[in-house]
């Protein structure tokens, strides 16, 4: 369900980085942790309340702050804070013209934002001080209504969330064009052959579609364990206050319903505390990660001399500043030394989390960085390696059709084949270890023996065992149920194509 705000702007705010501050005219660099270039602003700060004498020192002010990295959440608070007016209004809390002039502001301080007007400094401390304090600038006293039945901790809760959903969305977008050109590969390669691994020692050959395929129902799966994600980051967290819930007869189903929530948090203290979602967000990314580093590992073996399966392409690859024959698999390598850092990310939330007691806590502001930049990482991680499999590499056919000549991987189907003699498995399978043993010590392969040979070592082999143990033969019988047979590699992606047109 989605509310009557648009989901749109969830996924609009910009990226951190050195703008201009329409208040002071400083430039303000929000990506690293340097002095505001006008600290007297931070000596001069209000005091929270008459509970406090002074205000926080520069120092710890500077140590405080998180607007260098949660003015990525603006547009999610933006959106936030325009529900929650609406709702306030439709409880009586504020009057409609007060409404009408609060969500105005916002707008305003959106639009502003979007076009570079709107550069909020350390100063502000967090990106929800900055919206309240340029709403106030920009409509006056009646901003300062905005706030009321809310606190930062269920506010903050609800800017993640709503951050999270949109970022999911198009996570499991390019799960899909990633799917999609597996499809369009596997297409042109159902009756190439390449051989299979196990142990990374040579096993049994393999449909080149049957192998790529199985990176399609990984993804399949990280689409699908997204799409659980989501179910739990879609709950609203907007009401429960600071952490027991609040006076005012706020209506907390109605701001759920207009940011497209499916569910509201039914206890405050965990709604305002909870960061299960972070953490099942985290772990999903890890795993995208796991499949698409196991996919990189393949590629830079694939690329190398000693394999030579697939040619790297310029438009993905690099050279070496010394040695100019190198072509080096940038992009697989940096994508399987990506997937540290997601991990790092998950193990961080976990240890963050596994120590606090309820209900807010300081430490639960460090959950915004490793959500960016895992989200970052994921997304960037799975765009590279889209457009490297659609134009960064190239397998040489010929090389893979001679690899599977090359040894023993149909050593089975000579096992298989005395099988269908009426041999039992166990002595065909001890029968098989024996002649492959003493072709290794003639220098010879199972398809090289001869008809003699072949006798020599059972009654039961005839002419038709070279047909049974040619390559493509043994590809093509092994067409029980997701088996690598030419027909089921085709009747899987007739699946795959089925499954790339699924709807949420």
């Amino acid at each position: 369900m989605v509310g009557s705000l648009s989901l749109s702007l969830l996924s609009r705010a910009a990226s951190a980085g050195a703008r201009t501050n329409t208040v002071s005219n400083q430039p303000i660099n929000l990506t690293d942790n340097q002095p505001p270039q006008n600290p007297q602003n931070l000596q001069n700060a209000q005091t929270w309340s008459q509970r406090f004498e002074s205000a926080l020192h520069p120092a710890i002010a500077r140590f405080n702050a998180s607007i260098g990295f949660d003015i990525e959440l603006l547009e999610c608070d933006l959106t936030g804070s325009v529900a929650h007016a609406k709702m306030l209004a439709k409880v009586g809390v504020l009057s409609e013209a007060e409404c009408e002039q609060i969500v105005s502001g916002l707008e305003d301080i959106r639009q502003q934002y979007r076009d570079g007007k709107f550069n909020p400094g350390i100063d502000e401390e967090d990106v929800h001080f900055a919206v309240e304090h340029r709403l106030i600038e920009l409509v006056g006293a009646v901003g300062k209504k905005l706030h009321t039945a809310r606190s930062r901790n269920d506010q903050v809760g609800t800017d993640l969330r709503l951050y999270l959903r949109g970022q999911i969305a198009q996570i499991r977008q390019r799960l899909k064009a990633f799917q999609q050109v597996i499809v369009t590969l596997a297409e042109q390669h159902v009756e190439t052959l390449i051989p299979g691994y196990t142990h990374l020692q040579r096993a049994q050959p393999l449909s080149l579609a049957h192998h790529l395929l199985a990176y399609f129902e990984m993804s399949q799966r990280d689409w699908e364990r997204l799409g659980d994600v989501l179910k739990r980051v879609n709950i609203s967290p907007l009401g429960c206050g600071a952490l027991a819930g609040t006076t005012f007869p706020i209506d907390r189903y109605y701001s759920a319903e207009l940011l497209g929530f499916e569910e509201i948090y039914h206890n405050s203290l965990d709604g305002v505390s909870d960061r299960d979602f972070a953490i099942e967000f985290a772990a999903a990314a890890s795993v995208i990660m796991v499949h698409l580093s196991r996919l990189s590992e393949e590629i830079i073996l694939w690329a190398s001399e000693e394999f030579r399966f697939v040619t790297l392409g310029d438009t993905c690859s690099t050279g070496s500043s010394i040695m100019p024959q190198k072509k080096n698999p940038d992009i697989p390598e940096l994508v399987r030394g990506k997937t540290g850092r997601t991990f790092g990310h998950l193990q961080g939330l976990l240890v963050m989390m596994k120590g606090l007691p309820l209900a807010y806590n300081k430490d639960l502001q460090e959950d915004k960085e490793a959500i960016f930049d895992t989200v970052k990482t994921v997304s960037g991680c799975l765009e590279a390696m889209t457009i490297l499999l659609q134009e960064g590499i190239t397998f040489r056919t010929e090389r893979l059709n001679q690899a599977v000549t090359e040894d023993f991987s149909n050593a089975t189907d000579v096992a298989d084949y005395l099988v269908t003699k009426d041999v039992p498995f166990r002595e065909a399978y001890n029968l098989v270890g024996k002649v492959v043993k003493t072709s290794l010590a003639a220098g010879k392969l199972l398809k090289d023996l001869t008809m003699d040979e072949w006798r020599s070592l059972h009654p039961a082999f005839e002419e038709d065992i070279y047909a049974a143990i040619a390559p493509a033969q043994v590809v093509s019988a092994r067409n029980s149920a997701g088996g690598t047979g030419f027909e089921q590699v085709r009747s899987a992606l007739n699946r795959a194509q089925t499954l790339l047109t699924q709807a949420d």
